[in-house]
């Protein structure tokens, strides 16, 4: 009988955790980057090469590894270097801890070279995918050991790929960069197209096509909400807001701890029905996911446990940020369209809103907080703008009354006042002095003169001038009703402004309610006819 256990692997493990967990090439090179990173690396670069020879070449001035270490650490797949306490000489907190990075090494190339240098000493293997697959649990890579004039680093080359198409530079490092958030001053990472260009990836390369309208930094993050948690002092980012609606892939806010991605871009829970996740970008750093006691980092790093009791407490807090951020989204937007199709259109919207009557102006802001929350371009705000106002204008009561000119000329300057019984008076002071004017008139007495120079057979006919469609006069009553009531009326309205200011306080009349605003626009409708009757008088 065996007195002992055995834990056997079968060789295919290294095909499941590794080709297929990293079967995209940025995610796998990642993997590599940050083993140079956690090696303490000042320099990686990444080398692609399309010819003559399709390959991947990873480089870093880190500090290598020794044979041993390349046997027991490098060699060891699942080692989970943080609870081993494995330090090192650059004070950075390791990326990596379930030690199942190097398997990305398949994902990418059937044969993987590798060379790195510890105190002058180099150590130079290959290993390779298919000799792995057939081996019985066991792989024993061959190697070399030599002196060298290189102190230190890591040079690991991907060969007999299994992706064949061509290396997009432009691609793979834009890639990459939404990857790391790396904040080591000390540290540069450079990738390259068959020794040519050369593009230094960092965090302005996230979003390098991306032009902000607005940004909320950390500050803004933590100050916009009020709900408690306590790591939020913890929390570092950059959340970013796009006039246009930006790349579906870069949509989200994406979460790195340590300087690596450990969530891919989302909304924390969401509903992303609102076009406000069309436009909207951005990273936070939560180191402290890193620390917590069970590890709720997926393998491939591309999304957290959200059931997990402190993972469920993390997301709650972030779907409060955004919601917070979409509201305050919401306010600079529609203030910018604003000022902006202010600026285009000449229309003052505070001032114009202020001369509207509460439940009209209710219903302009409705219309335009639409407008601003809408996708119309800014020429069609512009003319939606202009047809609202052309429709409500300024002092609309007034302007939809379709006032004589001359009777709105004399009123308006008291109207905008509020000063209703004045706007009147004014007004009827010009329809008394065009009279006047027109008939030649003597008589000192504002309302006898209208008795005088209006009527039947009197100097001012104001109906004398029309006939039937046919040519034919008109029955003489219907004449002579026409002038007597111009008399009569001009002669009440006259009397009406008159007679009442002659005794009261225009303040207690406007404030009494005896003469409203409506009673004021009724009046000028009235002086508007007769000022019209007015001017179809033949001068005498």
């Amino acid at each position: 009988m065996e007195n002992e256990l055995k834990l056997k692997f079968e060789p295919n493990t290294i095909e499941h955790l590794g080709v297929k967990m990293y079967s995209h090439i940025p995610p796998a090179i990642a993997e590599l980057v940050a083993n140079s990173y956690d090696a303490c690396a000042k320099l990686v670069h990444v080398k692609l090469y399309n010819n003559p020879q399709k390959r991947i070449v990873i480089e870093d001035n880190g500090i290598g590894m020794s044979f041993n270490e390349i046997n027991n650490n490098f060699l060891r797949i699942g080692r989970n270097r943080r609870k081993e306490n494995q330090i090192n000489n650059c004070n950075r907190n390791p990326t990596g801890k379930k030690g199942l990075g190097k398997l990305a090494l398949f994902g990418l190339g059937n044969t993987v070279e590798i060379s790195t240098a510890q105190d002058h000493v180099e150590v130079s293997f290959t290993m390779n995918y298919d000799q792995i697959l057939n081996s019985d649990g066991e792989y024993k890579p061959t190697f070399e050991i030599r002196e060298t004039e290189k102190a230190s680093g890591t040079t690991i080359t991907l060969k007999e790929l299994k992706h064949k198409s061509t290396f997009s530079l432009s691609s793979y490092s834009s890639s990459l960069a939404r990857l790391f958030n790396f904040r080591a001053d000390d540290f540069e990472l450079l990738i390259s197209l068959d020794d040519k260009e050369t593009i230094k990836i960092d965090n302005k390369l996230k979003y390098e096509n991306i032009t902000p309208e607005f940004e909320w930094s950390k500050e803004d993050i933590l100050k916009i909400s009020n709900e408690p948690y306590e790591y939020k002092g913890s929390i570092r980012g950059s959340i970013i807001t796009t006039e246009k609606p930006i790349k579906p892939e870069l949509r989200g806010v994406t979460l790195f701890a340590n300087g690596r991605m450990i969530n891919s871009p989302e909304f924390f829970g969401k509903a992303e029905s609102s076009h406000f996740y069309s436009y909207t970008t951005g990273w936070l750093d939560v180191d402290f996911v890193d620390d917590w006691p069970e590890d709720v980092i997926s393998t491939n790093r591309q999304s957290i446990d959200w059931e997990n009791e402190k993972s469920l407490a993390l997301k709650k807090f972030l779907h409060n940020i955004l919601t917070a951020i979409e509201k305050d989204w919401r306010n600079k937007r529609s203030e910018k369209k604003e000022k902006k199709v202010q600026e285009n259109t000449g229309i003052n919207i505070v001032n114009w809103k202020k001369t509207l009557p509460v439940y009209i102006s209710t219903q302009v802001d409705t219309i335009i907080s639409k407008m601003n929350d809408s996708e119309l371009s800014s020429s069609d705000q512009e003319s939606l703008l202009n047809a609202v106002h052309n429709i409500a204008p300024e002092y609309p009561l007034l302007h939809w009354r379709h006032l004589h000119s001359e009777i709105k000329s004399a009123a308006r300057i008291d109207y905008e006042r509020q000063d209703y019984y004045r706007a009147f008076i004014e007004a009827v002071k010009r329809y008394i002095n065009k009279v006047r004017e027109k008939s030649g008139s003597t008589n000192q007495t504002d309302g006898g003169m209208m008795g005088t120079e209006f009527g039947h057979q009197k100097i001012l006919q104001v109906a004398a001038a029309f006939n039937k469609p046919n040519g034919n006069k008109f029955h003489a009553d219907t004449y002579k009703c026409i002038e007597e009531g111009q008399k009569y009326l001009s002669m009440g309205i006259v009397s009406g402004a008159r007679n009442p200011i002659s005794h009261e306080e225009i303040g207690d009349l406007r404030d009494s309610g005896l003469f409203s605003e409506k009673d004021c626009l009724d009046m000028l409708s009235l002086l508007s006819h007769l000022f019209k009757r007015l001017e179809d008088a033949p001068n005498p």
